[in-house]
């Protein structure tokens, strides 16, 4: 009898080791660097705030960050890459609206859904546009710059790639005003702001943090802000709201996301760690100087239902004005 327990007890002993040495490898998640995929170029607000936020995490999980930089293809780079990557909590993408809720409706082909390919982790904020134009153009307001495009002088406006908000923006301005507009898409918000600059192109619906300096500078003028609130960067810049656009919303949203099935339990430290890592007062200065608007809501699931809503928003926008898929 004494050797019947004994061999029992051996048997569980033996049975918790196998269990032990099965544990899943996020049991000690992270045990290695992260990589954090920034599906843009450096230099613009995008990578600024993703470095900030890298920082953060490296600081609260007590692990390297290193800020990855895929750019192109309207973001489809980076999210097809950290689509495609394993599930373990070790790659990240730092997703604006574009890869987020956008492109789906934009291209025909996309080798990655924004809903079953990732796993919401947390939503950061939201970033308004201002609308500018070269200095050199005659116009000063949204009436003349109608005038201007209808009069046989199509005006071409500069984007940070297909896909993104400054992108929709114009295609949105355009349905609503009937200004004649050319997009020309780059590969990032910084080389989009240097060929605007050097009057290469005519205008754009650039985010506030790239244009506030050259509008206070006076290289470029500002003529409305795309959101229905004056934003604090700019706050002498009206919105299109109350130019007369009514309802006129559009600005890009910031969101990290990880592969499809990736583990609770990482996803859930991921969420942690960043949630205290935006309440750090440089970082939370940081956000304010890119006149960056902090989400109302911390948790994945918030960012879930937020893409949820904005894919259907685009789709019919797209729709209305016939664009067709690239």
């Amino acid at each position: 009898m004494k050797f019947g327990g004994m061999g029992l007890a051996l048997r569980i002993a033996a049975m918790a080791g196998v269990l032990g040495m099965m544990a899943p490898a996020h049991a000690g998640f992270p045990d290695r660097p992260i990589k954090l995929v920034v599906p843009f170029t450096a230099g613009g607000p995008t990578d600024a705030l993703a470095r900030n936020l890298a920082e953060g995490l490296r600081q609260q999980l007590n692990q390297t960050v290193v800020v990855e930089n895929k750019g192109g293809a309207g973001a489809n780079i980076g999210a097809e890459f950290v689509a495609n990557s394993p599930a373990d909590g070790y790659t990240l993408l730092f997703g604006t609206s574009g890869p987020l809720a956008i492109n789906t409706s934009l291209f025909k082909k996309l080798s990655y859904d924004p809903e079953k390919s990732f796993d919401p982790v947390i939503m950061i904020g939201k970033l308004p546009n201002v609308l500018s134009v070269h200095p050199s153009l005659p116009i000063t307001n949204i009436k003349e710059l109608v005038a201007y495009s209808k009069d046989g002088k199509q005006l071409s406006y500069s984007s940070s790639g297909m896909g993104s908000s400054t992108h929709l923006a114009g295609i949105l301005f355009s349905s609503m005003t009937g200004a004649d507009l050319l997009h020309v898409p780059y590969r990032g918000a910084a080389q989009a702001m240097t060929d605007l600059l050097g009057g290469q192109v005519q205008m754009s619906f650039s985010d506030v943090f790239t244009s506030a300096p050259h509008i206070k500078e006076g290289t470029l003028r500002p003529i409305g802000v795309t959101t229905v609130e004056r934003t604090s960067i700019l706050p002498d810049v009206p919105t299109f709201d109350e130019l007369g656009l009514k309802g006129f919303d559009v600005s890009v949203f910031f969101g990290l996301v990880v592969p499809k099935g990736t583990p609770k339990e990482a996803v859930a430290k991921l969420n942690a760690a960043l949630v205290e890592a935006l309440k750090d007062p440089n970082i939370k200065a940081a956000m304010d100087r890119q006149g960056i608007i902090p989400a109302t809501s911390s948790t994945p699931e918030y960012l879930a239902q937020f893409m949820a809503s904005e894919i259907p928003r685009w789709r019919d926008v797209l729709k209305q004005v016939g664009y067709e898929q690239q």
